[in-house]
This record gives C-alpha cells, structure tokens and sequence, in this order.
C-alpha cells in the first residue's frame, strides 16, 4: 500500500479547526473539518482520536497544541517502519550488492537504468514499487550520484569579468551575400551582473579583440581579472593549472594591463554567470526578433543591455545590475589604455637565401648569418620586429603590401652597392679598378630606375665581373686584350648598351646603336 509522509502544518490545522478556532459558532464536526483541511475524514478522525487520547480536549484553547502533542499524534498514525522504511525497502536490502553491480557496471558490462534492474530483480523473484526500487538505488548504490557544489563568493566589485560565446542564429551579410552564423561574446560583470553583448560572424582573435575594446567603452574601464572560455583564439593548449594562451591574446592583455584565469575543460562551473546569461541573451534579446544587418543588430543589443538587462531586478543579487555596477563596480575599474591597440600580424617566418623574409606580402631584410633560419615577426602600422628566441634580430619600418625594404648593411659588402643600385658606390668601386673614363657616364645608363630592359642588368652582371677581370694597372680606354672577352669591362659594357637601345621603342631594324667610328672599331676586332 502505498505510503503518504504525514505534514506537521496539516496535523496542527486539523486539531486548530476541531478546536473551533477560527469559527464563531460551534465547533465544526468531522465533515467540515475534512474540507477546510483539505484532508480525507477518515485520516481527520484517526488524527482527532490520537489527540483525544494525547490528552487534548474539545474545550482547550488553540495553544495547547504545541509540538509536544503533534509530535505524539503523528507517531500514532504514522505506522510501523523500522528505520523509516517499509516492507518493499526491507525486501531490496538482500540484494543492495547485486544493484550496485548493475548501477556501476564494470569493464565488460554498462551500467543498467533502473527500470532494467526492476525486470532482473523481478525475474528473481522480488517485486517492488517502482518509486522504491529507484529512491533505494539512490540513497545506497549510487545511482545517478552527482558531485555536491559550493557557492563561491562573488568576490570584490571590479576584478572579475567572465565571457562566453554562443550561438544566437542566422543573419544575412551583405559582404558575402549568403546567410551566416551569429555567435554572441558575451561579457558579465561577476560583482553586479551587468553585462555587454558583442555580435559578430566569426571568432577570430580580431573578432575577440573587436569585442573587448567595444566592452570596455561600453563599462567605462576594463576588469583586472578576465575569465573566458577555452576560446581557439585565446587559449593554445588548455591546462587545469597551466594553461598556454595565445601570443596574440598576451600581446593584447598587456596594451590593456588585465590578467586571464580560463575555465577548465568542461567545466562550466568556473563561469556560471555567464553560463546563465548565455540563456537570459538568446531568448530575451534575439528570438522573435528580425534585424536589417549586423550593424543593426549590434545598435539594438546594446541598447537591450543598457535598458532591459541593466534595469530588470535581478532574481539573485535582489537589484539592478546597471544601479550596483554604477554605484559598486565602474570606479573601481581599470583606465582605458590612453592609445588605441593596434592589431599585429604574428607569425613565423623563414629568412630566405635573398636575405630577405615575407610579413604581410612585403619584404625586410636580415642579416645573412639567419638565412634558413625560422623568426618570429612582429608588424604593427609603424614597425615590422623579428626575433629569435626571445631577442631582438631586427626591426624596419612597415611597407605597404608588394614593397620592401632593404638595410645594405644585411648584404654583403661586394654586393651591396650593386643590389641597391648605388651608383656613388659602383663608381667608386670603378675608378678603384682602373681610371676609365667612361664609368661614369655608361652606369648611369645602365641602372638607370626608367629602365624597363631586364636584359640590361643581365649585361650589367658581365659587367661587373669585367670590372674585377681588369687591372688597375690598365692604361685608360685599355681593352684589355688576351683576357676574355666577357669578362672585359669594355667590351661587356658595350654589350650592354647595344643589346638596351636596340630594344629601344622607335629604333629601326638595323640601325646602328652607336657611332659610325665606334662600330668600324668593333668591326676591325
């Protein structure tokens, strides 16, 4: 038969209303009672004669029903339970050993529900109420244990800000012209519960960063102490006590000057304000609602978090979040940094063999002592850092996409001059290996910056190497004569220019590149 716990407050209102309290004329009999108290007339009766006989009289007055009395009227009616337990109980402790197996299962069986277990312990021969089987399952072979939680205090107004993205639903982007994705960054204040909703597409660092610096112009200040989720962009490797954050996520905490403590792995607990929120959000803010764009999804946002979810009176804290966070928290944050962040690119490069490595589609050069090796760059709008193991290599100013820049002293010095076009430098290196006098005058033409003929710098390399086959010992206008012919800075030089004018716009087919007297010259060799 089934068992009904008997309530304190029901025994003491049936015998307060037997006693005619509460009634002016006389006192009501068992039918009446019974509707007033909401009980069967049978159990009024039963509770009425265990008082009688506790020793309470239709003529007492109400406070002689103390808890004495109530006390002796329900262990009369309440029957007889070893141990506050019935029968069905008593039968399922014989086989507490053998539920226990099934609820926690081992390596080659799963654990059992319990209405599995009713059907084996009803093939063994024991039937038990359902309700029973399961209370007994819980309270002795736990079933469906769960960890017991601890309420954390709050902590002081101002450290404490934890974030959290979740998806709120789909919305069209005129960018790509498709539907896409929103996901929510949301930020609540741990102190007061105020907090701030950041829209975007995707959740990129840049997306991350974009939503703490709105955040922040939003509350006034920043928070010591940031507490995100194992967000991609923020945490490398996540760790319970040491986890490794991104160089992006440190680069910008320490611009703003807040520290970062992430939740564990599945550990929602570590966040539960925000966790919370994620809810409060999705179903206050965006559903039933239609937006134009992102834009205008954002605009609406924060207006709901300054007027709806700032001044509603919130369930825990019994106040406004807006109110405590003006009055509490907002001057004990942080100052906002008095210059912008600017975002870097990050990345890991390799120096090439043209001591030259690639940021942002443009070139810097290195020293030659770190060709293949691997740096870590640094660009922001003004600098582009490389270092290695920590220290500084090199730093040049930021070009634009497709530009470069070249220190010479990263070159080596025979080639410097040449690769940088320097032609005070070639000319000197030219007067330093003979007094010609025609140097001057036939390298300017050679490298000049109009030129568009790519073979020019091909003939230029001849000469060059003619300019290390010559003497200095050469009288002027000397051919050099039994040397190679390709290695003499003569010859090579005019190589050059006739191979550059007859590739000259204009220039008939077959006309002669230079002068009547300097071609019979040539013809006479």
């Amino acid at each position: 038969m089934a068992f009904r716990e008997v309530s304190v407050y029901e025994v003491r209102e049936v015998l307060r209303v037997w006693l005619g309290a509460g009634s002016a004329g006389p006192a009501p009999g068992l039918r009446t009672i019974a509707a007033r108290s909401g009980v069967d007339r049978k159990t009024v009766r039963r509770y009425v004669e265990a008082a009688q006989a506790a020793g309470l009289r239709r003529s007492d007055p109400p406070e002689r029903i103390d808890d004495e009395l109530v006390g002796a009227v329900l262990e009369t009616v309440r029957p007889a339970r070893p141990a506050g337990h019935g029968a069905a109980w008593e039968a399922l402790v014989p086989f507490e050993e053998q539920i226990r197996a099934w609820v926690n299962g081992d390596g080659e069986t799963k654990p059992l529900s319990v209405t599995k277990i009713e059907i084996l312990l009803t093939r063994q021969g024991c039937t038990v109420p359902y309700r029973t089987l399961h209370r007994f399952a819980t309270e002795r072979c736990g079933f469906g244990s769960r960890e017991t939680t601890v309420r954390v205090v709050d902590g002081d107004p101002g450290v404490e800000c934890q974030l959290d993205f979740a998806y709120m639903g789909m919305l069209d982007d005129p960018d790509t012209g498709r539907r896409r994705k929103v996901h929510a960054l949301i930020f609540t204040a741990v102190y007061s519960r105020h907090q701030f909703v950041w829209l975007t597409f995707s959740q990129t660092l840049t997306a991350v960063i974009a939503g703490c610096e709105a955040a922040w112009g939003f509350f006034g200040g920043v928070f010591a102490v940031i507490i995100p989720d194992n967000l991609k962009p923020v945490v490398n490797q996540a760790d319970q006590f040491s986890p490794v954050l991104s160089s992006g996520w440190l680069d910008y905490s320490q611009h703003v000057g807040f520290g970062t403590d992430p939740a564990r792995v599945r550990s929602p607990k570590d966040k539960p304000k925000v966790e919370r929120a994620v809810q409060y959000v999705r179903g206050n803010f965006w559903a039933g609602e239609r937006f134009t764009d992102l834009a205008d999804a954002q605009d609406r946002v924060v207006r709901w978090c300054a007027e709806t979810a700032g001044m509603r009176m919130h369930g825990t804290i019994c106040a406004r979040p807006l109110e405590v966070f003006i009055a509490d928290e907002q001057p004990k944050l942080l100052p906002l940094p008095a210059v912008a962040y600017d975002p870097p690119i990050l990345k890991t490069v390799k120096v090439h063999k043209d001591f030259h490595a690639e940021i942002g589609k443009a070139l810097y050069s290195l020293p030659g002592q770190w060709i293949g090796s691997t740096l870590d760059a640094r660009a922001d709008r003004e600098l582009v850092k490389f270092y290695h193991r920590g220290q500084l290599v090199k730093a040049h100013p930021r070009q634009p996409a497709g530009g470069r820049h070249t220190d010479p002293s990263d070159l080596p010095e025979h080639k410097a001059g040449y690769a940088m076009r320097d032609l005070d430098t070639l000319v000197a290196t030219c007067a330093g290996h003979g007094p010609g006098a025609n140097c001057r005058h036939v390298l300017p033409t050679i490298l000049s910056p109009d030129s568009t003929h790519h073979r020019a710098d091909r003939k230029w390399q001849s000469a060059r190497d003619g300019l290390q086959s010559c003497s200095a010992d050469d009288p002027p206008n000397m051919t050099c004569r039994g040397r190679r012919p390709r290695t003499c800075f003569a010859r090579s030089t005019r190589i050059a220019m006739r191979s550059r004018r007859s590739a000259s716009p204009g220039m008939a087919a077959g006309s002669s590149p230079m002068p009547e007297t300097a071609r019979a010259r040539v013809a006479a060799r």
